[in-house]
């Protein structure tokens, strides 16, 4: 797996429908939508939250490849997860068994659907930062968490720094991939041997990335305070969060999707 293949926090500029949409708008349907994945348990509702995620990957027109791409990063999570739920789940219909495994039927369903829920959350989240900038996303979560400046929870620093941290990792990844390849013009290896050898190879990647890190940060904190930032205490927004009618259309039709998969989950469908 290549380090370019690590998509998340990356922000795809665009006016479609759903770069337009209000930030809190789309973490409200992103909560929706990973409560619809945990609720579906059939092929049915499975097949609706996939063209579900198939429409909102079109109307964002975000790239398909960069949907795939960053997929890669949780492939082998997503198998041994698959793995694990094969061997272990409990079942009466029993396939094969050797040793102390037992594969079964209701097992093998059980390890297809958690790959695909797998893969259809990690693809839905990423749209959320795919599609919205991380100003506007820190504006959203601090809107959204608002109730709670009332038990002197510091929202706005919360937000900041989750927006921060997101932003970040595509900076951090681009640095690690620059700092292996000026390794390898050293002639490091990082790609021969076991997986201990190559957990090996790569600590001597932590120095400098931990350096340049520390770095980042402390240029971004001289920055903020050149530009007298002093937290949320009486700052404003340049740009004002409002609801308009399409944020309302598609808050109800994901909370009627989420409905529906759980009403239809009850019955086993």
């Amino acid at each position: 797996m290549a380090l370019k293949d690590i998509t998340l926090g990356q922000y795809f500029p665009g006016n479609s429908p759903v770069h337009r949409l209000d930030p809190r708008t789309k973490i409200l349907t992103v909560v929706l939508y990973i409560t619809a994945l945990f609720l579906a348990k059939s092929f049915v509702t499975y097949g609706i939250m996939f063209l579900v995620l198939c429409a909102s990957i079109a109307l964002s027109k975000v790239p398909v490849k960069s949907i795939l791409r960053g997929l890669k990063p949780v492939l082998f999570i997503a198998v041994f997860t698959a793995v694990l739920n094969l061997l272990y789940t409990p079942g009466e219909h029993v396939l094969a068994k050797f040793w102390i495994f037992t594969i079964t039927l209701e097992g093998v369903f059980t390890a297809f659907f958690m790959v695909i829920r797998i893969m259809m959350l990690i693809a839905g989240t990423f749209l959320l930062t795919y599609t919205t900038s991380p100003i506007l996303l820190t504006d959203g979560l601090e809107s959204l968490l608002g109730p709670l400046k009332k038990l002197k929870v510091p929202v706005h620093e919360l937000a900041m720094m989750m927006s921060i941290a997101l932003r970040f990792i595509p900076t951090l990844i681009e640095e690690t991939d620059k700092i292996m390849s000026a390794q390898r013009a050293r002639g490091a290896d990082f790609e021969s041997g076991n997986l201990m050898q190559r957990a090996k190879a790569m600590i001597p990647l932590l120095v400098p990335l931990f350096i340049s890190a520390f770095r980042r940060a402390d240029e971004l904190a001289v920055a903020m305070e050149c530009r007298c930032y002093h937290g949320g205490e009486g700052r404003t927004r340049l740009r004002q969060l409002k609801y308009g009618g399409n944020d309302w259309i598609a808050l109800i039709l994901f909370l009627v999707i989420t409905a529906a998969v759980g009403v239809l989950g009850r019955f086993g469908l």
